[in-house]
């Protein structure tokens, strides 16, 4: 059975940022990634463990790229819980899971 997706208030922010960043120069482009993202969370809410272990940002922490965006994530019995989505061009840092 599928894990409920929930996005933390900052991976929300994270998606706007995103989307907007994009779709100045092209909107289609930005709603093309924002359905990857949603079909890669769909994906990870069956199979969770297909994202990478993230020990370095935080214990339970996993991390699954989709173009040249990040999401992280975790997940326990019923929930997968989006903390953010990043840029794969950033330096990632445990501060930014917080």
């Amino acid at each position: 059975m599928a894990l409920e997706i929930r996005r933390l208030p900052r991976a929300k922010a994270d998606l706007i940022e995103i989307w907007r960043y994009i779709a100045r120069d092209n909107e289609g482009a930005a709603d093309r990634l924002l359905d990857r993202v949603q079909s890669a969370l769909l994906m990870l809410s069956n199979q969770p463990v297909a994202g990478r272990a993230r020990p370095e940002l935080h214990d339970d922490l996993r991390s699954f790229a989709v173009g040249n965006y990040i999401i992280f994530y975790t997940f326990g019995e019923t929930t997968l819980t989006v903390v953010r989505v990043l840029s794969g061009f950033r330096d990632i840092s445990e501060d930014m899971m917080r």
